[in-house]
């Protein structure tokens, strides 16, 4: 079984590093790592590259220097997982918000489900205590109000971006016609999902708060997410749920 992690980053210098440090440590078997690079002026891509040269074969570059923006990354980077063999393709943040100790966890309910969504909002899952009021109310307005409202989401944490996909499952997606390019890339991809009928699971987890940099949720972000909402009922209303290609029969022996 072939395990692909993507990760997009823009200036991201000071976590690429340790990142993939705690993705190797894992021990799982044929895990890869791919850093798709927006051409970060930090020297991001450069550290990645490094890390391909001292991990050949495991570690994989893409480096991007057209059309920047997290939901256009993610596209590349699926597609460039899928090219790889990929069975099962992780999607994560590189400033540590998402833990790689929670993948291991994500492949145990992988047999049940198409997509395994990391989430902050079921029982058991946690938020990262310094957030502010403000910051929490807006997360939690953007998923149990405007997305479930407006889209009608079943899934609780509709913004969430830690996710783990059968390759069947992105191979069902006609991931080019997935227009958003911010952070609403994530509602975006679980509308579709639920239009199609997949099968998703939500796991618990505990969102940290980045570690090291600034967060990247400018007020243009905000309100692209605001407006491309409005847009996703609209331009997908037509899918209809259908039956995933036949599931990949993972069970114990192959995770491990």
């Amino acid at each position: 079984m072939n395990i692909v992690v993507v990760i997009p980053t823009y200036n991201e210098a000071d976590n690429i590093e340790a990142l993939v440090a705690e993705l190797l440590a894992l021990g799982l078997e044929n895990l890869r790592i791919l850093i798709v690079d927006d051409d970060s002026p930090d020297g991001t891509g450069e550290i990645a590259d490094r890390l391909a040269r001292r991990h050949p074969d495991v570690v994989h570059v893409l480096h991007r220097t057209e059309n920047p923006g997290l939901g256009l990354s993610y596209i590349d980077g699926f597609h460039k997982a899928l090219d790889m063999g990929a069975d099962v393709i992780v999607q994560m943040d590189a400033d540590f918000s998402h833990s790689p100790a929670y993948i291991p966890q994500f492949l145990e309910l992988l047999p049940q489900a198409d997509v395994v969504v990391g989430s902050r909002y079921v029982e058991g899952g946690t938020l990262d205590e310094r957030w502010s009021w403000w910051r929490r109310f807006l997360s939690w307005w953007a998923n149990a109000i405007y997305a479930r409202v407006l889209l009608g989401l079943r899934v609780r944490d509709g913004t969430a971006g830690f996710k783990m996909w059968r390759r069947a499952a992105l191979e069902g997606i006609d991931l080019d016609s997935i227009r958003s390019n911010g952070y609403v890339f994530q509602v975006e991809m679980a509308y579709v999902c639920e239009r199609l009928g997949y099968r998703i699971i939500e796991a618990p987890i505990h969102f940290e708060d980045r570690r090291i940099g600034r967060s990247k949720m400018s007020v243009p972000v905000k309100i692209e997410a605001a407006w491309r909402t409005l847009q996703i009922r609209w331009r997908h209303h037509n899918l209809r749920p259908r039956t995933v290609a036949e599931p990949l029969p993972l069970n114990a022996a192959e995770i491990k």
